[in-house]
């Protein structure tokens, strides 16, 4: 005979399913340095943590918490290491706020571009003749008013300076890519998908454009050659004589170049 109904009995799915873990919890902390500059550090509480973690990548720096740890233990942890957050920040660059009025000059092809600013009925940015960039925007545009517009511009650069590269390869190629988009990569410069999609990061128009393209040869190269074997190489040495170079520059300044983007565009 089955037992009568009870409401308060958890259903047996309930029961056979695995406990829900603690979701992953974020702030912002404010943190100043020992020569006076304050930062925003994100603090996260991971449940998967095991240690306190301190980290510095392209998108500023990170104190990972595990449960257990208290938010006066992680504060300590962190005054504790601010020299070497220090060191580990300049490392990567100084990040560029864009700020309406404020923000005096943006990278642009390996360039600090001077900037001015203007007041307009939309937000747009342009480039004058003397390589001077104009931003214009109304008074009352928002944050993500003017981080759309400054993305707009960059890829509309991106684009140009691909549309001028990319004729002069085609004819040595199987194929052209299927098409090609710019996204803001964390650590990528490029890929090639298998349906002919080639992707490359938009932080590459911040830079050199002789180092841009290079990693738009090498993506195309892989239309010949799928992997790095010394025949893919080859085929890259031939359209690139100088790719070596381009590879020690996004050694140097490759970093600096994503950690900029990141913070003009969030």
């Amino acid at each position: 005979m089955r037992p009568p109904y009870n409401p308060r009995m958890p259903s047996l799915s309930r029961l056979l399913s695995p406990p829900k873990r603690p979701s992953i919890q974020r702030d912002a902390i404010a943190l100043q340095l020992e020569d006076g500059t304050r930062i925003g550090v994100l603090r996260v509480r991971d449940p998967r943590a095991r240690r306190i973690r301190l980290s510095v990548t392209e998108r500023g720096p990170r104190l990972t918490l595990p449960l257990r740890a208290s938010l006066a233990t992680g504060d300590a942890f962190l005054h504790q290491h601010r020299e070497w957050l220090a060191a580990q920040i300049a490392a990567h660059g100084q990040t560029l706020p864009l700020q309406r009025g404020l923000t005096s000059q943006l990278p642009l092809r390996g360039d600090m571009r001077a900037l001015r600013w203007e007041s307009g009925r939309f937000s747009h940015v342009r480039e004058e003749d003397d390589g001077t960039l104009v931003f214009v925007s109304p008074e009352h545009a928002g944050p993500a008013a003017l981080q759309r517009a400054l993305r707009e511009f960059y890829e509309a650069g991106a684009r140009a300076d691909i549309g001028r590269w990319l004729p002069g390869y085609l004819p040595g190629l199987p194929r052209p890519p299927r098409r090609i988009c710019l996204k803001v990569m964390s650590s990528q410069w490029g890929s090639l998908a298998p349906d002919g999609t080639l992707n490359l990061d938009l932080s590459l128009v911040l830079g050199a454009p002789s180092a841009f393209e290079y990693v738009l040869v090498h993506e195309l190269c892989h239309l010949i050659h799928a992997d790095h074997s010394r025949r893919f190489w080859h085929e890259v040495e031939l359209r690139c004589p100088d790719w070596r170079e381009a590879r020690d520059y996004f050694r140097e300044h490759g970093r600096r170049l994503k950690a900029d983007l990141h913070a003009l565009l969030t």
